[in-house]
């Protein structure tokens, strides 16, 4: 398996006419070669070249991690002083050429740390963005990735159920994110979660990316809750709104609204169709509905090892849905000052449309 990424990769950078790439620590290098590290003071490299096998620059260390990984590679070490560190940066440019290299990096991942040092072992190579090759990289998933994607789903459900019982007026949203970590780690997520849960009540949940806060749950009000679990790396990204006590009309409206948008958009959703289109389905529900400004994002991104990645589902991206991919659906409306609604399922395209991994209730629900 993979042996057979790396040649996709390899094929990718020969399309881009690039000779060598360079992975930080992160999603692409996991994918690549299983290995799991973390960024840190201490620079980690995986440099994948078109005509020799991987090389890793890392400290001594990892040495022992780096050798477990499932493919043919070379290591090079360092220790603690930082005149072995760029000893071993110059030893791998003289290894492999780099100076006559074009060499892709990650746009959104490298660092000025490791760009500095792999720019003073090889001054001369051509360094730019590799995420043309890498972009297409990961979007498609094969059947172990979807079952990790589906236990990290469950997981997160059950994790939501498990909380929703705790919820009490007065409580802060804080304590409440703290009971849904709990619950989300005791049913199994991965101790690293897929992200930091939003809890966002009353005014709260009209921001989209609202952050936890001391602002205690009050009647009336809506709770907005997007949260996920990771699963073997993988990742899950849900979002349900709930009403406390005696739901706000303008609440049940547009939660209506949102409902409808959401299963749109899943309807629309299949091979052979663009992301713009899916976009457009449940965006032109809430414009009919007199909430088109109020929808401020996109109707949805790529999951996998990441929370957000390729295929974005937005009305800019004329991309087409091939069976494998797998992304959000996640409309919203957002009123500031008074509420938002947000509904999100995780859903992959599948030959005869799109099928969705969540199966949590979607319907407006009153709790505490």
């Amino acid at each position: 398996m993979l042996q057979q990424r790396l040649s996709r990769l390899l094929e990718a950078m020969k399309s881009e006419k690039l000779d060598l790439v360079a992975l930080l620590p992160g999603p692409n290098l996991r994918y690549l070669t299983g290995l799991s590290f973390h960024m840190m003071e201490r620079p980690i490299v995986g440099l994948f070249p078109l005509d020799a096998q991987p090389h890793f620059v890392l400290p001594q260390l990892e040495a022992d991690k780096a050798r477990t990984a499932a493919m043919d590679s070379e290591i090079i070490t360092y220790g603690e002083d930082l005149a072995s560190r760029s000893e071993a940066f110059k030893r791998a440019s003289d290894i492999l050429d780099m100076n006559a290299r074009c060499v892709g990096m990650e746009l959104l991942r490298m660092r000025a740390f490791e760009l500095q040092l792999l720019q003073e072992a090889a001054p001369r190579a051509n360094i730019i963005s590799g995420d043309a090759a890498l972009a297409g990289l990961r979007v498609i998933k094969d059947q172990q990735e979807l079952e990790s994607m589906r236990r990290a789903v469950d997981i997160a459900q059950q994790a939501l159920i498990a909380t929703l019982p705790l919820v009490k007026l007065g409580m802060t949203e804080r304590e409440l994110a703290s009971e849904l970590v709990v619950q989300l780690l005791r049913a199994g997520s991965d101790p690293t979660l897929a992200f930091d849960p939003i809890v966002a009540s009353g005014p709260n949940s009209a921001l989209p990316h609202a952050t936890p806060t001391d602002r205690r749950l009050q009647a009336k009000d809506a709770l907005l809750i997007d949260w996920g679990a990771r699963s073997e790396g993988y990742v899950s990204d849900l979002t349900r709104t709930f009403a406390l006590s005696e739901p706000d009309p303008i609440l049940v409206s547009i939660h209506a609204l949102v409902l409808q948008a959401n299963a749109a958009s899943l309807r629309k959703a299949r091979p052979g169709i663009t992301c713009a289109e899916v976009d457009l389905a449940g965006r032109q529900v809430i414009a009919d509905g007199g909430y088109g400004e109020a929808f401020i994002h996109r109707t949805g991104h790529g999951i996998g090892l990441e929370a957000h990645e390729h295929p974005y589902i937005s009305s800019q991206n004329t991309q087409l849905l091939s069976p494998g991919m797998t992304f959000t659906i996640e409309p919203g409306i957002y009123l500031p000052g008074r509420c938002g609604v947000r509904i999100e399922d995780d859903v992959v395209a599948i030959e005869q449309g799109c099928e969705s991994l969540s199966d949590m209730p979607r319907e407006l629900k009153v709790i505490a």
